[in-house]
């Protein structure tokens, strides 16, 4: 049974307006990505294409994949504070990933912090550790970019959208790394920049605060090897994952293609849409095969192929750890709620 922790039981909220049209927005996308996808399509080619798996090889890249998780949550483990000690690290992750399958506006996020938070870790100090992750994973995505659009000729508009995301990345890493090595200049800074405005020097200040303590972990020089050991492990599983998939399709296809398969849905997940990102990982990964000479049929039916692998084993892992954390897919939905009035009420 789960220790009593800061959360109560989410009471029931109707969504939000703004949350109503942002998950509008995605299932829009989605939708339109599906009509592009599909349209003109010989779907008996697909059909085949998926017929002629071979399920060893899908079986490796299932495995890799979920390894990837367990390396997740044991980097996860190195980005909190010095005693904090956080336990089921492995079950939120992965409770997580089931989350963003199922639930819109990537509320997987939120549940990741309710399973750790609901044993007794602080609230705000697990949402850093995750803000830290996510930094590590787009400077992962952005390094993996740079390297792809050196290798591979790509049209203006798709580089020109890769650079404003690794901009984007690095500019939250910069701030990250100067909270984390000067959080008294960087204090000093934002008062000096908002003490005019006392109630929004309050706010960024009690973001920022937040966010320092949060970042403890990252001040141990001890804490920040394990750290990058453990990041290139996972990309290093996920590449393995995606080039065992293709093995499982059929597609003689070098590692410099994986690695743009998971650049350009790393790229293409940054964007709104239905939960899962369906349609989007399909797009992403037929648009990164074009480069490489493969028809769309193949590249479709190999991106259905990717992500069912991906999509089916972590949704049922997800659904069973649900059980064994006490929790219902329910109280799993009203946790964004409940996470989103916590954030106000820190800011108000």
């Amino acid at each position: 049974m789960a220790q009593v922790g800061p959360y109560r039981r989410p009471a029931s909220r109707v969504p939000s307006a703004g949350r109503l049209v942002n998950i509008l927005l995605g299932i829009a996308i989605s939708a339109a990505l599906l009509v592009w996808l599909f349209w003109n399509v010989d779907l008996r080619a697909v059909a085949a294409r998926l017929g002629d798996t071979q399920w060893g090889w899908l079986a490796v890249s299932i495995a890799l994949n979920l390894s990837s998780l367990w390396a997740r949550a044991v980097r996860w483990h190195h980005l909190f504070p010095q005693g904090a000690h956080p336990t089921h690290l492995l079950n939120a992750v992965v409770i997580g990933y089931m989350g963003n399958n199922l639930l819109p506006l990537r509320a997987g996020e939120v549940l990741r912090v309710y399973v750790v938070a609901r044993r007794g870790q602080q609230f705000w100090t697990t949402v850093t550790t995750l803000v830290v992750e996510r930094a590590l994973d787009g400077l992962a995505v952005g390094i993996v970019l740079a390297f792809v659009f050196l290798l591979i000729p790509t049209p203006r508009e798709v580089a020109w959208a890769a650079e404003i995301f690794v901009a984007l990345v690095l500019t939250m890493l910069v701030v990250l790394m100067a909270i984390t090595a000067a959080p008294l200049p960087c204090r000093i800074l934002i008062h000096s920049l908002a003490y005019r405005w006392p109630n929004i020097e309050r706010r960024m200040l009690v973001i920022f605060d937040t966010m320092s303590d949060g970042l403890q972990g990252m001040r141990r020089p001890s804490q920040l090897l394990p750290t990058a050991i453990w990041s290139i492990a996972i990309w290093a599983v996920i590449v393995g994952s995606v080039w065992t998939c293709f093995q499982a399709a059929r597609l003689d296809l070098p590692v410099t293609a994986a690695l743009c398969v998971i650049a350009f849905i790393g790229l293409g997940v940054s964007l709104p849409s239905s939960p899962g990102f369906i349609g989007v990982i399909q797009a992403a990964t037929v648009l990164a095969l074009s480069f490489f000479g493969i028809g769309k049929a193949d590249a479709l039916g190999f991106s259905l192929l990717l992500h069912a692998s991906q999509f089916v084993p972590v949704t049922l892992w997800g659904l069973l750890l649900l059980v064994v954390e006490h929790m219902s897919l329910t109280e799993a939905a009203r946790a964004g709620g409940a996470s989103e009035m916590k954030s106000r009420e820190k800011l108000t």
